[in-house]
């Protein structure tokens, strides 16, 4: 009966009624496609919005890779246009310590050629005033960075196994010691020996001939009020550092003497910066 129906339904033209449902999905397929068509001259990422929301309604959950990002106009950059970059607090704070140190390091590097020059005055200045003695001959006058040694040898000051100086090295002391009230900073005053053994009803040892050849240069240059006594340190090093082998009498000869040490360095920096201004925000 149903094959009777069907081909009476064929005979007759009438339409199968699922036709009707798949013509309507035809349709709605057609209109979707038209529509993705009209987004292709859009760009990419309003096309990805309006896809997944489409997506979502027809129940499909799947992500577009975009291949490229596509270049356009901003709204941005049409209605406004870039102002001068302002510096942040961030720049000042970093400009200003630049500055700072820029500034310090200028005033530091004056004040260490002041100081240089300064020493190298002094140094000069006591040359000057030992220069009869330093063309005789056994007086020395060196720099040493930021000291100015004096080193006087045992011939002409002192005789052998003796503290008492000779009146010529009295007068040259007394002489030295103007120059010296003159000179900021401390003076260090050591005694050394050769390795010859002394033993006499004075000196039990070498300790004790240096360290009275020292104390004598002291009290010799006390004697100018001028000089202050805190300023000087005395010390007796006996053979413990001797400039050459004790293995020959001109060794010996040399190894033998008294050393006066101008301690400058930190005098001399702390009076050029009290002679020098701060440095101001204006340098």
């Amino acid at each position: 009966m149903k094959n009777t129906m069907a081909k009476k339904g064929r005979k007759s033209g009438l339409i199968p009624p699922w036709m009707v449902t798949y013509a309507d999905l035809m349709t709605l397929l057609l209109c979707f496609f038209v529509l993705l068509l009209s987004f292709a001259e859009i760009d990419l990422i309003r096309f990805k919005q309006l896809a997944g929301e489409m997506s979502e309604a027809f129940g499909v959950q799947r992500q577009v890779p975009a291949e490229m990002i596509p270049m356009g106009t901003s709204a941005v950059f049409d209605r406004f246009s870039p102002a001068e970059p302002e510096p942040t607090l961030r720049d000042e704070v970093r400009q200003s310590t630049t500055l700072e140190q820029i500034r310090h390091n200028t005033h530091r590097q004056q004040v260490r050629a002041r100081v240089e020059q300064r020493l190298e005055q002094w140094h000069l200045k006591v040359k000057d005033a030992l220069s009869a003695a330093i063309d005789e001959g056994g007086l020395r006058v060196e720099r040493q960075g930021a000291n100015v040694l004096i080193r006087i040898d045992e011939q002409g000051s002192f005789p052998s196994g003796s503290a008492d100086v000779t009146r010529d090295f009295s007068q040259l002391l007394q002489t030295l010691s103007v120059t010296l009230a003159e000179i900021p900073g401390d003076i260090a005053i050591d005694g050394y020996t050769d390795d010859v053994p002394i033993a006499s009803s004075r000196f039990r040892s070498n300790w004790d001939l240096s360290a009275m050849r020292s104390a004598t240069v002291a009290n010799i240059l006390l004697e100018n009020e001028e000089l202050a006594s805190e300023r000087l340190t005395v010390v007796g090093h006996a053979d413990t550092r001797p400039l050459a082998p004790n293995d020959s009498e001109a060794a010996r000869a040399s190894n033998r003497r008294v050393e006066i040490t101008l301690q400058l360095g930190e005098a001399v920096e702390r009076e050029v910066l009290a002679a020098m201004p701060p440095p101001s925000e204006e340098e």
